[in-house]
């Protein structure tokens, strides 16, 4: 995952993507024991085009130039299935901009921080987000209050109650 992850810091360099951060299921596992999974979500700020729309294509393209191949939705770097995931919504925006820098085997990258990522779990609502979410609150460091804030800064209170 290391050599994905260059692939990743040389691609933001370039300016193909405006900034990057780890999230899903290989971002949990910064926080927490690994479990099995299929793909490595990168959530990305891309860079606005002239006509104010966000295109995956340019990052797909470079990719392609490099000799990476797209297999379904995924782009096989290095070995690594790779989705790339625009920044959606709100929550999403926040969790990449306040992402935190993190050590993957001597290579820097970025890692959505747990609350968001206990946050997106809840938003997503999946019956998988929701198992993984309860063993991630029992293993990662969370810090409560700002868990709090940030589900109610994004109207997931609700879901919050229905959950715990």
């Amino acid at each position: 995952m290391e050599r994905a992850i260059r692939v990743l810091n040389e691609l933001e360099k370039a300016g193909v993507i405006a900034r990057y951060a780890i999230g899903g299921a290989v971002g949990a596992i910064f926080y927490m024991e690994p479990f099995l999974t299929y793909d490595l979500d990168v959530f990305v700020l891309l860079p606005s085009t002239s006509g104010g729309l966000l295109s995956l294509t340019p990052l797909y393209q470079e990719l392609q130039s490099r000799g990476y191949a797209s297999e379904a939705e995924c782009v096989n770097i290095e070995g690594i299935a790779v989705q790339f995931l625009p920044a959606y919504n709100a929550l999403v925006e926040e969790a990449l901009r306040e992402a935190r820098e993190a050590d993957y085997h001597g290579v820097t990258t970025r890692v959505f921080a747990p609350e968001h990522l206990a946050a997106i779990m809840l938003q997503t609502g999946r019956d998988k987000d929701r198992q993984r979410l309860a063993a991630f609150m029992v293993e990662a460091r969370i810090e409560e209050e700002r868990l709090r804030d940030i589900i109610a800064r994004h109207r997931l209170m609700d879901r919050w109650n229905q959950w715990k």
